[in-house]
């Protein structure tokens, strides 16, 4: 493999087919411009069902800086976006989608704000096109209820595009977690961050990959990775409860001296109904943090790379690479391609 360049872009890939060679095309100009040649463009294919892997294989043979990492199967955004950093060598790394909604040109403007001592520089965004009235409105509830119950500052109205220094990388993938929220995590890191302000673009080509139902889940995994507050919520409700049964009771029991009985099945039913809800909530709280812990006591691989391309060769990497430190990650994609012809008597070559 060639010196380590300065520059690492890290794009996740998900049946991104109709924009991919116009997102490769305006990330190297971008890339050449701040970078020379020293740069690598790294494209994860995240399990897509439509011909990416082919365009990611083709684009590799006319471009020596593209590295391509394909995972054995879809692990979704947050992990395929580790996996591409997992592989990235650079000492300045920017994280991007390649749907082109966030323009790879803001590198320009990203460059010399970090050349004056910031760790981090994230793109903020101050309008989004192409979104619809649902989108815009549930995002910005979204960030707003994170940034109350986050126990760090997350700042709002900000994705996983941003540009960051090799120590803070190295950080963040020396974090363990599984349910990963990129963002926080490298807002939970520290350092000088700073906001870049732009308008996102509309997708190039192409569908969101994020329906409905993967929002919601996105939200849980933000909410239960960096706020407790659900819990002391779940807690204040278990009281409240209890006062309210302990106040019925009371009230029943004068009813009762004075000779009264209580009437209503409705009004029993409806107290019932309420409480079981209650506990029902505080129960479904409490299972998705302990959810959480079962997944991260497994100790699964993070993700899973089937084969990585440079050029038109290809090389298999350990299992283990997930689990490995960043050093012992560079040096096995350093091995990797560390002679310039595979051998004759087998196409691909193995690490680990």
């Amino acid at each position: 493999m060639t010196q380590a360049p300065f520059l690492s872009i890290v794009a996740p890939c998900h049946n991104e087919e109709e924009g991919l060679r116009e997102f490769c095309r305006r990330a190297a100009a971008a890339a050449h411009s701040v970078a020379g040649d020293a740069f690598e463009l790294i494209l994860v294919d995240d399990g897509s069902s439509d011909r990416t892997w082919e365009i990611i294989s083709d684009l590799a043979a006319g471009m020596p800086q593209l590295l391509g990492v394909r995972l054995l199967r879809n692990h979704g955004h947050q992990l395929a976006s580790t996996a591409g950093l997992a592989a990235s060598r650079g000492e300045r790394v920017l994280l991007i989608d390649a749907d082109l909604q966030d323009p790879p040109e803001l590198l320009l403007m990203m460059m010399p704000i970090m050349e004056r001592g910031a760790d981090v520089v994230y793109g903020q965004r101050t309008g989004r096109q192409g979104e619809t009235w649902f989108k815009l409105a549930s995002a910005s509830l979204f960030y707003r209820a994170l940034s109350k119950l986050a126990s760090v500052t997350i700042p709002r109205d900000t994705g996983d595009f941003r540009l960051m220094r090799r120590r803070v990388v190295d950080i963040l993938l020396a974090m363990p977690e599984r349910d990963r929220f990129i963002r926080g995590m490298v807002s939970w890191i520290g350092g000088r961050q700073v906001a870049l302000p732009y308008e996102r673009d509309a997708r190039f080509a192409g569908s969101t990959k994020y329906p409905l139902r993967k929002m919601i889940n996105f939200a849980l995994d933000a909410i239960t990775s960096f706020s407790t507050t659900p819990l002391r919520i779940a807690t204040w409700l278990g009281m409240m409860s209890a006062g309210v049964a302990i106040a019925l009771l009371v009230y029943t029991f004068v009813r009762w001296l004075q000779g009264e009985t209580v009437t209503g099945w409705s009004s029993i039913m409806a107290a019932v109904s309420a409480f079981s809800a209650i506990q029902l909530i505080c129960i479904g709280i409490i299972g998705e943090y302990l959810g959480r812990l079962v997944q991260e006591s497994k100790r699964r691989p993070i993700f899973m790379i089937e084969t990585i391309l440079r050029g038109s060769e290809h090389a298999e990497l350990s299992t283990a690479f997930s689990e490995m430190s960043a050093g012992d990650k560079r040096a096995a994609l350093e091995a990797a391609f560390a002679s310039e012809e595979p051998p004759r008597s087998q196409k691909n070559s193995r690490i680990g």
